[in-house]
């Protein structure tokens, strides 16, 4: 039976400043002998959707959203750019493409290194499919805010 995310109790409190604390942060946690996670994923599944996120920053996003979910978004950027909450209930459809399946959380940790790599040589420039039109900046927030929602759900060791 799924966790209700809205009520899990005993999360970290994170407040990442770089990309490259996202990366130091989930480099402790799977070198940790014995992380668990309080929501419904593992943290491979979350390292992996970390990464993903950011390489559909740079190369783009095909999901759909309905048109009047776009219509509210861009009014919602400046407190999803600040604070994301947890609750979010994806499609199967847009989860399974968001969530990608691997074998281990070192897997996950070396496409999440990958992906924030690229950032050193490319730009966050594609639309999002909610907020619309973000700057490389609002990408970066939006993908640190991104990162301390799921991470405050992987407990160390």
């Amino acid at each position: 039976m799924p966790v209700e995310i809205n009520t899990v109790q005993g999360r970290r409190a994170l407040e990442f400043k770089s990309l490259d604390e996202v990366v130091a942060d989930a480099e402790m946690l799977v070198s940790s002998s014995c992380t668990r996670t309080l929501g419904n994923w593992p943290l491979e599944r979350l390292l992996t959707h970390l990464a993903t996120t950011i390489d559909l920053s740079i190369d783009g996003v095909s999901a759909k959203v309905p048109w009047f979910i776009r219509l509210v978004g861009p009014f919602m950027k400046k407190r999803i750019l600040t604070k994301m909450s947890p609750g979010i209930k994806l499609s199967k459809d847009i989860e399974s493409g968001f969530y990608p399946p691997v074998a281990s959380p070192h897997e996950a940790l070396q496409k999440l290194q990958t992906a924030v790599g690229r950032l050193r040589n490319e730009r966050m420039t594609a639309r999002h499919p909610i907020l619309g039109k973000l700057t490389h900046d609002e990408w970066t927030q939006l993908h640190l805010r991104h990162a301390e929602l799921h991470l405050s759900f992987a407990l160390p060791g």
